[in-house]
């Protein structure tokens, strides 16, 4: 058990067979389609990107200061890095699929321009915020993180003028994404 617990991507593909079959069981009342593929994956890669998001701002950003310096290379050398990948490619995952499920259930022209009613207008909220979120992850927060990490080369001033951007942009998110999930499992569409 210790190596198959041991061994994530046999882990992932275990559940991924798993859900599979679930799938195949319950296909009669939950029916297996493009749009209940695309709902499934919107959701495990936004838990994967806001999950990561409450991680860096409840616990690795206030935990850092903490760290003794000998310390922090471990974190900022091995953990933060994959943690960053994890989440750029989450939030870039999420808002692929999140479209995706717009344009198959044909509402998304409406939502992004709230020339829907109600729930489509609230949806569209939702995906602008999410859009917004996404973009501080690509262009704000992971280029700044960049330099904090010392993944490109960026001089003293460069990082420490970086690293309040990062903060700016993580803690914006942060607040964004209470709203952006409330427009997200209240829309009920579909």
């Amino acid at each position: 058990m210790a190596k198959f617990f041991g061994n994530l991507h046999l882990v992932l593909v275990t559940g991924l067979v798993l859900a599979i079959l679930v799938m195949v069981q319950f296909a009669a009342s939950a029916p297996v389609d493009a749009n209940s593929i695309l709902r499934w994956l919107h959701v495990f890669f936004g838990i994967l990107w806001i999950g990561l998001l409450y991680y860096l701002n409840f616990v690795q950003v206030p935990t850092m200061p903490k760290v003794p310096a000998e310390l922090k290379k471990g974190v900022t050398g091995f953990i933060a890095p994959k943690v960053f990948f994890f989440f750029r490619y989450g939030a870039l995952l999420t808002v692929l699929t999140g479209l995706g499920i717009a344009t198959v259930d044909g509402y998304a022209h409406q939502a992004m321009t709230f020339s829907g009613e109600g729930n489509v207008n609230l949806i569209g909220l939702g995906m602008w915020l999410a859009l917004i979120m996404a973009f501080n992850v690509w262009f704000i927060i992971w280029p700044a993180q960049k330099k904090i990490l010392g993944l490109i080369e960026a001089t003293d001033e460069e990082k420490a003028a970086a690293a309040p951007k990062a903060l700016a942009a993580s803690r914006t998110n942060l607040l964004l994404s209470l709203p952006m999930l409330y427009c997200m499992v209240s829309a009920n569409l579909g």
